[in-house]
């Protein structure tokens, strides 16, 4: 059956048939297909967890949790959790996928198996979590030499990195679920991720669980995680950093510690407009003010910044802190806060940078805003719900969240750089370049993967897959 023609219809401007769109009739099904491969487009993952040595570095740090005689390597089970959640898994036993399709990627643990090592890892937290971690930054280092000028910092710029608080909700009672700020009911770990800019996407540093009613201001939960980030990165470059968070780490502590002497970071930070900071916008004059930038760098008619760091007693704060203000027209329709002054909009934020324009600083600051978008992406990467019921599991869980992130970023930079597909969020690389169907052939003594010739993304799937087979295999 293919296209049939409704009845004949009449209008004014003439006679003319309507086509209707039917079934082309009943498809039956038999499962006796051999050689096909589903998910075929995770060759470009598989090839990323080799050539950053992840595997290699995930089966050395595990090998303490490998009981003798054991028939699958701890290491190697992380990283096909790992790769289970980068193609859309939200729970240990979604491996299944991976395990039925061995010619692709080889054995893998049966459930009871990975359940157990989880167990194994989560009583043994600390050091395991330390191993997971060690693993992932030499991975990291890695993955940004192979990218050589397209890493984040080789140019010599700053490397930031964003913190932020998520919920993540919870619907048992999990261990460390707890109401939250929102009136929902579960997790709110602190979060930090590396930004690649206009140009890329980013990568996760960290991913702290902590009680669902952990506040969003707590000092100590972002160092925590600071200190966890500058650990991700290669050590040449722990200093070449830009910490930004929202008005949440504006704190006297986490001030003090970022500008600690000897630890040399920048850092831009939300700041929280205090009566003194509004008594000063009062008295500013308008002759103070300069155009602020929309997000592509151009001049946004209703926005302007100033400094008011001169007109405040900022005694007790770290010396050489600027406190820069943005005024602007809110949006039509938006409720004015009883911070707002004349009915314009005020945000405020503190940075040590010393040189560059009022706007550019703010611009660079309003793009903290990003981390917004990782986070999302990590929900959509198995953040979104813990699926386990111990604390110590659920950041195992978390490890293996941050593996598969990170896993997708590198494979986005080495294999996809400068091409639109460098932006894709995880739900488009699923549909476009995970999800292709595909043929194993063997011939030579060689494997072939063939994919469906009439998918609309093969010849940028292939493409990728040769950037990947040209870089040089760890040694």
């Amino acid at each position: 059956m293919g296209l049939v023609e409704s009845p004949v219809h009449t209008s004014s401007e003439g006679t003319f048939h309507v086509k209707n769109i039917v079934s082309h009739g009943k498809i039956t099904a038999s499962a006796d297909a051999a050689g096909l491969v589903s998910h075929a487009g995770a060759l470009l993952l598989l090839h990323t967890l080799r050539l950053t040595g992840l595997d290699t570095a995930l089966s050395t740090g595990l090998q303490r949790w490998r009981p003798s005689r054991a028939v699958h390597d701890p290491g190697k089970i992380v990283a096909d959790l790992a790769i289970t959640l980068a193609l859309g898994g939200d729970c240990l036993a979604d491996i299944a996928l991976l395990r039925a399709q061995p010619e692709l990627f080889g054995p893998v643990a049966s459930d009871p198996t990975v359940s157990r090592l989880i167990t194994q890892l989560a009583h043994d937290e600390t050091k395991a979590v330390k191993a997971i971690r060690a693993a992932h930054a030499a991975a990291r280092e890695r993955a940004w030499t192979l990218a050589g000028p397209a890493a984040p910092g080789a140019n010599g710029e700053l490397i930031p990195i964003d913190l932020d608080a998520t919920i993540v909700i919870a619907h048992s009672d999990k261990e460390k679920a707890a109401p939250t700020w929102k009136k929902t009911f579960g997790h709110h770990p602190m979060t930090a991720f590396a930004d690649h800019g206009a140009t890329g996407t980013g990568e996760a540093l960290a991913l702290n669980l902590r009680p669902g009613n952990a506040g969003s201001n707590t000092a100590d939960d972002h160092i925590t995680a600071t200190r966890h980030a500058l650990t991700q990165l290669p050590k040449h470059l722990r200093r070449q950093v830009l910490i930004r968070t929202d008005s949440g780490g504006g704190t006297h502590e986490f001030l003090s510690w970022l500008t600690k002497p000897g630890r040399r970071l920048s850092y831009s930070i939300g700041f929280t407009l205090t009566p003194d900071i509004q008594q000063a916008i009062l008295r500013l004059p308008d002759s103070a003010y300069t155009r602020a930038y929309d997000a592509d760098g151009q001049l946004r008619p209703g926005a302007w910044v100033a400094e008011i760091t001169g007109m405040l007693d900022l005694t007790g704060w770290p010396t050489a802190m600027r406190v820069i203000i943005r005024k602007e027209r809110p949006h039509p329709g938006a409720q004015l806060r009883f911070t707002d002054l004349d009915g314009h909009r005020f945000t405020c934020f503190v940075t040590n940078t010393k040189h560059g324009q009022l706007a550019e600083l703010e611009l660079r600051h309003r793009r903290r805003a990003r981390a917004e978008d990782r986070i999302r992406c990590a929900k959509d990467t198995g953040l979104r719900n813990l699926p386990l019921h111990g604390a110590a599991h659920n950041q195992i869980w978390a490890e293996l969240v941050a593996l598969a992130c990170d896993l997708l970023a590198w494979m986005q930079l080495l294999a996809l750089h400068g091409t639109d597909a460098r932006h894709y969020e995880p739900k488009r690389l699923r549909l476009r370049l995970f999800a292709v169907a595909g043929r194993l052939v063997r011939g030579g003594r060689r494997r072939h993967l063939r994919l469906a010739r009439r998918w609309p993304w093969a010849h940028q799937i292939i493409s990728a897959l040769d950037r990947l087979l040209a870089l040089p295999a760890p040694t």
